[in-house]
């Protein structure tokens, strides 16, 4: 989302994300193996946009039921162990909304945290969710975290031939503001990256169980009149510009020996 001006995704955006979400022209693979695979994107001399793309199929998880866990923010609390903290700040239209999310980064780098304008979109048999970063007067960044700009993020889920089988495709144009060491990309697409990937897959599996004992007929995002979030006028955000925000060198912190979680 390049414009001068917040806006919210239109049909032709969607189908735009999908289409570079499928695609393979331009990308190397950086990872194939059981069932995952990890593109990314030569960086641009000078930029330190980072792009990265990872395909998984899930032999044994319905299109629906990753929709549902990918959209659950109380769920993602209870799977994603990269999250610190996460919640929604309000509702733009029956299908997008406004959301802050804040992540572990391997050690040593500072943590960064995102705001961004989230839709999504069923189409036919299949599933959308995007996002790119915008700014809001009352979630500024924090001292103790960096704050990273989505220029364009998102999922793309597809119904495979058996019911209960899909494809995610997750692909991310980030922009981390700050000059990342090498072992950081190597780390992200070579173990960080499948291993979310991973996660992702697991959760599902323990979703409907899960889901059947939390709020099990809550899903605003399927239908949007059980939201309960304040509705927040366009003109109140505005793009969040990288140039704008703190730029840190830690192309040469070294990476340090940490306890991995399980998988």
């Amino acid at each position: 989302m390049s414009g001068q001006t917040v806006t919210i995704p239109d049909d032709r955006a969607f189908a735009s994300f999908k289409a570079e979400c499928l695609c393979e022209e331009g990308w190397s693979i950086n990872h194939n193996k059981g069932g995952i695979t990890v593109f990314t994107q030569g960086l641009e001399e000078g930029k330190s946009i980072h792009k990265i793309k990872c395909r998984m199929v899930c032999k044994d998880v319905s299109a629906e039921t990753m929709y549902d866990v990918l959209h659950d923010i109380e769920y993602r609390r209870k799977w994603d162990t990269n999250v610190i903290e996460t919640f929604d700040i309000g509702k733009l239209t029956v299908n997008a909304d406004v959301g802050y999310y804040s992540w572990k980064c391997p050690s040593p780098l500072r943590n960064r945290d995102v705001i961004t304008l989230r839709s999504w979109l069923p189409m036919g048999k299949d599933y959308i969710i995007m996002n790119y970063s915008v700014k809001h007067p009352k979630y500024p960044s924090k001292k103790d975290k960096v704050r990273a700009v989505s220029i364009q993020t998102g999922y793309v889920i597809q119904s495979q031939g058996p019911a209960n089988s899909c494809t995610l495709t997750y692909m991310a144009q980030v922009d981390p503001r700050g000059s990342l060491p090498k072992w950081v990309v190597n780390k992200s697409s070579h173990f960080l990256a499948p291993r979310a990937m991973k996660k992702i897959n697991k959760a599902c599996l323990k979703y409907t169980e899960w889901k059947q004992r939390h709020n099990p007929g809550f899903k605003p995002w399927l239908y949007p009149e059980q939201t309960t979030l304040p509705s927040i006028p366009l003109s109140e955000l505005s793009i969040q510009r990288a140039e704008s925000l703190e730029n840190i060198d830690e192309s040469s912190l070294a990476e340090t020996q940490e306890r991995e979680d399980s998988d």
